[in-house]
């Protein structure tokens, strides 16, 4: 083949705006997949990505089209996964930039788009669903020009339902994608994207090959972990697995060696045993959990179990953080952290479906700077951790900056809900002045502790599904925060504990009381639910006690032998109340702290 016919490109796209369905068109347009085998989501291989009609992991497949060999690099579109986004970016030459023509730009688009700005790549821009009768194409281009700061004249118009124009986009890869560099007589360098983990194939390794070439059989080092290992196998995804001999400068492949050890090899360089590059690549900068909760397995005897499935998790998903932590109320497990509530709940997803464990979550909590009265500072993640009141100084909480694009008839609603969760304003920007049906960015700082519980459902159902947001951490800024306990029958359940702000805590206390009212079963004893802050009862609420009804069997006769059955199942009642025995306490009444409303 000619040199220079190789292509590496991303595509990258806001939510639901049809990135998995060109994907599609452009394995099929290109004959890689044939029509019997075809399916929608092709790229999407997991369950819960289907089920949630959401790319979450990254995935590859090489494709052939008219002598040059195209590296598609498929990449989530949630702001959760902008990490897996940035990671597959850092291995590809040029981006195709998908716009809703119907939508147009949305909060992920400009975060996607100025990730691939920041890697220099060659964007192309593409409008997809021209063939809606909706879709405003002229509208849409300007707005990508105006926002986005890139040259729309020759954006390509496609459809990726229908599959129209995916030949104009196909042709327009290979002439505007700069082709890979083809450095096959320099040792081997290649920069781990990705990685898995195979019950036969050990730890596989997703790579770019960036210069050389590596074989089967050869020896090879992970310059950064310092280890050693031979080539068991090699190959590249269309979406199948395709094992090869070689694989060459300008590939996109993976590669394994038979590693059994969990270790963490994302963001490595492998290199020739024998013949080493002398530089390694620049790795990733590691992902910066914001969202942290607790993880237990129900049964105790499966801890283990969720250790080594946690770890094997992180082999696919390097963001995830854990370490080990004890509740008094619910055994050992582990204090995990996450880049947002989705990531969370598709990790939580994944550990039930993939290896069968039963979980307890505990109720979300963000990462607060607590400064100590000797001077010291301890970054707290965990509410139950916070210390003393004597002992504390100030505590800082993360504020994030918050892009919200909306239609204009929202955007009262919208900052009224910005305000009640302690937004600060910054900004608003009109994108276009066309009457009602203009859209508008607004900038907000909030508080990251109330944006992790139901900011983002809220502002959809107050957009009526139309508003969008992305946001990134700004800074850290000191608050009137209080720790807020909580105490059934009596006792502290540290995995109810919350930090909140002091002005809210009574309501807080008081809903949250109310909540766990109703998730918390009836027992044969009345159940006190108390809110306190340190000795201070602030919210009270009781689950009665089951009651049997020793009136069933007593039908007509004096009232007064009703009485007596009565008073006597009382003090029945008051005795039983000294043995009180294990409160049961569903994963409802954890998850109760997210939706207050």
């Amino acid at each position: 083949m000619s040199k220079g016919n190789k292509r590496v490109f991303s595509i990258i796209a806001h939510i639901d705006h049809g990135k998995s369905t060109l994907a599609d068109r452009l394995l099929e347009a290109t004959g890689t997949i044939s029509q019997r085998d075809m399916q929608a989501q092709l790229l999407d291989s997991m369950d819960i990505e289907r089920e949630r009609g959401i790319t979450i992991k990254l995935n590859m497949a090489r494709m052939e089209y008219k002598g040059h060999i195209l590296n598609l690099i498929d990449t989530p579109g949630h702001v959760d996964f902008t990490y897996e986004v940035s990671r597959s970016l850092a291995a590809c030459e040029g981006a195709l930039l998908v716009v809703d023509a119907t939508q147009g730009v949305e909060a992920q688009t400009l975060a996607n788009v100025y990730l691939a700005i920041e890697n220099d790549l060659e964007i192309i821009p593409v409008l997809n669903k021209v063939d809606l009768p909706s879709s405003d194409v002229e509208r849409v281009k300007a707005e990508i020009e105006d926002i986005v700061g890139i040259d729309c004249s020759d954006a390509i118009e496609v459809s990726a339902k229908t599959g129209l124009n995916i030949d104009k986009l196909l042709d327009a890869i290979v002439e505007r994608i700069p082709p890979a560099p083809e450095e096959f007589d320099k040792p081997l360098k290649a920069l781990v994207f990705d990685s898995y983990y195979d019950a036969y194939l050990g730890i596989v390794a997703y790579c770019r090959i960036l210069e050389g070439k590596a074989k089967r059989l050869q020896e090879i080092k992970f310059m950064q972990a310092n280890k050693n290992y031979p080539v068991v196998e090699l190959g590249y995804r269309t979406p199948n697995k395709t094992a090869v001999e070689e694989l060459e400068a300008g590939d996109v492949g993976y590669i394994a060696c038979s590693i059994k050890e969990i270790q963490n090899i994302v963001g490595d360089t492998i290199t020739s045993l024998e013949t080493p590059t002398a530089e390694p690549v620049p790795g990733y900068k590691a992902a910066m959990p914001v969202v942290f909760c607790g993880m237990y397995p129900v049964d105790a005897g499966d801890y283990t179990n969720l250790k080594e499935a946690l770890e094997r998790l992180k082999l696919n998903d390097t963001s995830i953080v854990f370490e080990p932590e004890t509740s008094s109320a619910l055994g050992s497990g582990f204090r995990c952290g996450f880049l947002g509530m989705l990531h969370m709940e598709v990790i939580q997803e994944r550990l039930e479906r993939e290896y069968d464990l039963d979980l307890i979550i505990t109720a979300p909590s963000v990462a607060y700077h607590v400064y100590l009265t000797s001077g010291k500072m301890e970054e707290v993640d965990n509410p139950s951790a916070l210390p003393d009141p004597t002992q504390r100084e100030k505590i800082e909480e993360p504020y994030m900056k918050v892009n919200v694009m909306l239609p204009k008839p929202f955007v009262g609603a919208i900052m009224e809900l910005c305000q009640e969760k302690r937004g600060v304003f910054i900004d608003m920007k009109h994108l276009d002045a066309i009457g009602d049906t203009g859209r508008v960015n607004l900038i907000y700082h909030i508080p990251l502790a109330e944006i992790v519980t139901d900011f983002f459902d809220q502002m959809k159902s107050l957009s009526k599904g139309y508003a969008t947001m992305d946001y990134e951490l700004s800074d850290y800024r000191e608050g009137d925060l209080v720790k807020l306990d909580f105490l059934l029958n009596n006792e502290r359940v540290d995995a109810l504990s919350a930090i909140v702000h002091r002005e809210k805590a009574y309501e807080v206390g008081s809903k949250l009381t109310s909540k766990l009212k109703e998730v918390i079963p009836q027992h044969l004893f009345e159940i006190p639910i108390q809110a306190a802050i340190g000795g201070k009862i602030i919210a009270r609420q009781t689950v009665r006690a089951k009651r049997k009804d020793v009136l069933a069997k007593c039908y007509g006769g004096d009232i007064s032998r009703k009485k007596k059955l009565l008073e006597k199942q009382k003090k029945g009642k008051k005795r039983r109340a000294k043995y009180v025995g294990a409160l049961e306490l569903p994963q409802d009444a954890f998850m109760a702290v997210l939706k207050l409303d």
